[in-house]
C-alpha cells in the first residue's frame, strides 16, 4: 500500500538481481507514481528469487513485482546463469550520442534517483531538463551540467491534474465513509515559545528546532495515553497500532500534498526528530521517499501556521482513524490569574472516526496534547 490515494505507479528500475541476497530496509526498485518516484523496500531479510514486472510497466497497487524467499526458505532460481538485468527496450536514433529533447508538457519525465534527489537540493523541475540516458532519462550528469541554472520550479499541468485527481478521490472516500465528528481547543503557547527562543539561543540556524517538531512530538507522547486514535480501519473493524508512525502534511513545489510518515516519532528526542523532518521534506519534494513512508503513518498532522490560519478542520487520510490539525501561534488576549494578558495561542483541532472513538475520550486527548505543550522540557 503506498497510500490511499494511489492506485498505480510505473516501474522506473530495478536496483537488485535475482540472487542478491537482501536485508530488511534494502531498497529494490523505484517506482514513479502520481506524488514522485517511491522507493520500494523490502521488510525481511532473504533472497530475490525473480523479477517480474518489467520497467515501463505500469502497475497497479498490490501488483506481484517479484518474488521473495524470506530468511530460512530456499530460494527457487530460474535454470541456468541468471538473466541479465531488465532495461526498458531502448529505440533507435539517428543520433545516439546527442541528448533527446526535454519531453512535452504533461509527459512523465525518466530519471535516475540520483538525479531527482540532485534536481530536489537545486530546486530544479526535470521537466526542463533534456536526458542523455538510455531511452533518453534524465542523468545526474545532467542535472549537475546545468548546477548553475534554476529552471522554474512548477511541474506540468498535467500533473498538477493527475495529482489534485488522486487527492480528490482520496477525500470522497474519506468524508463518504468514515463518520467524522470534530473538536478543538485553545492552547497557552507562550511558556513553549519562550523555551524554544532559550533551546535556540546558541545553536547554529541549520540545527535550530522549529516549534513544529513540539506539535509531532507531543501528539506522538499523547497518543500513549489514548491508543485509539492510533491505528487503522480495516476489515470492518480499529486494529490499533503499537509502534507511532506520525504522517506529516507536506505541500510540494508542483501543487498538492503528501503525507509520509516519522517512525517511532515518541521515542525520539527533539533534535533527532528535526532532522529527520526536515529530511522528509526535502525528500517528499525531490521524490526520494521510501514506500514505508508512504503506507506506516497510524495518525496524521497537518500544521497550517505558515498560512495565517487560526484553525483547521481535518479530513482523516483513510485507512486512519485521526488527523490532527494546529492553527498559527498567534499573540490574543488571555485570562490568567485573574487578569487578561497578552499570551501566545495555539488551536489544536481533532478530526476523528466515530466507529472508533467519541467525544468524550477525544477531548482527553487534546488536552493531552494541551498539557505537554505546556510543558516542553518534558518533549
Amino acid at each position: 500500500m503506498l497510500g490511499a490515494d494511489m492506485e498505480a505507479g510505473t516501474l522506473v528500475e530495478w536496483l537488485k538481481q535475482p540472487g542478491d541476497a537482501l536485508k530488511r530496509g534494502d531498497i529494490i526498485a523505484v517506482v514513479e507514481t502520481q506524488k514522485g518516484a517511491i522507493e520500494i523496500e523490502v521488510f525481511q531479510a532473504g533472497v530475490l528469487e525473480r523479477l517480474v514486472a518489467k520497467p515501463g510497466e505500469k502497475l497497479p497497487v498490490g501488483a506481484l513485482m517479484a518474488t521473495f524467499a524470506g530468511e530460512g526458505e530456499t530460494a527457487i532460481m530460474p535454470a541456468g546463469p541468471p538473466p541479465p538485468p531488465l532495461k526498458p527496450p531502448t529505440l533507435p536514433s539517428p543520433a545516439p550520442t546527442m541528448p533527446r529533447p526535454a519531453p512535452a508538457a504533461g509527459a512523465r519525465v525518466r530519471a535516475s534517483p540520483a538525479a531527482r534527489k540532485r534536481a530536489g537540493e537545486l530546486g530544479f523541475d526535470l521537466a526542463g531538463l533534456t536526458g542523455s540516458g538510455p531511452d533518453g532519462a534524465v542523468t545526474l550528469a545532467d542535472v549537475e551540467a546545468r548546477s548553475g541554472a534554476r529552471p522554474p520550479a512548477l511541474a506540468a499541468p498535467g500533473a498538477q491534474l493527475a495529482m489534485r485527481q488522486a487527492i480528490g478521490a482520496a477525500m470522497t472516500r474519506s468524508k463518504r465513509e468514515i463518520p467524522h465528528y470534530y473538536l478543538s481547543t485553545t492552547v497557552d503557547f507562550h511558556g513553549a515559545t519562550a523555551w524554544l527562543e532559550a533551546a535556540n539561543r546558541d545553536r547554529p540556524v541549520t540545527d535550530r528546532l522549529l516549534y513544529g517538531v513540539l506539535l509531532l512530538k507531543a501528539v506522538a507522547l499523547a497518543l500513549k495515553q489514548a491508543p485509539e486514535f492510533n491505528g487503522y480501519w480495516s476489515d470492518g473493524g480499529f486494529r490499533p497500532s503499537v509502534p507511532i508512525h506520525i504522517g506529516v502534511a507536506i505541500s510540494l513545489r508542483q501543487g498538492g500534498l503528501i503525507a509520509p510518515a516519522i517512525h517511532d516519532a515518541d521515542g525520539k528526542p527533539l533534535d533527532q526528530l528535526m532532522r529527520e523532518f526536515r529530511d522528509l521534506v526535502r525528500r517528499a519534494r525531490s521524490g526520494g521517499l521510501r514506500s514505508s513512508e508512504l503506507s506506516d503513518a497510524t495518525i496524521t498532522v497537518t500544521s497550517l501556521g505558515e498560512q495565517g490560519v487560526d484553525t483547521v478542520f481535518p479530513v482523516i487520510y483513510p485507512p486512519q482513524v485521526a488527523m490532527i490539525g494546529f492553527g498559527t501561534p498567534a499573540e490574543r488576549p488571555w485570562a490568567s490569574a485573574g487578569q487578561v494578558v497578552a499570551r501566545r495561542l495555539l488551536t489544536a483541532s481533532l478530526a476523528a472516526d466515530h466507529r472508533v472513538s467519541d467525544g468524550h475520550r477525544g477531548a482527553r486527548f487534546l488536552a493531552a496534547i494541551g498539557n505537554l505543550l505546556q510543558a516542553p522540557e518534558q518533549l
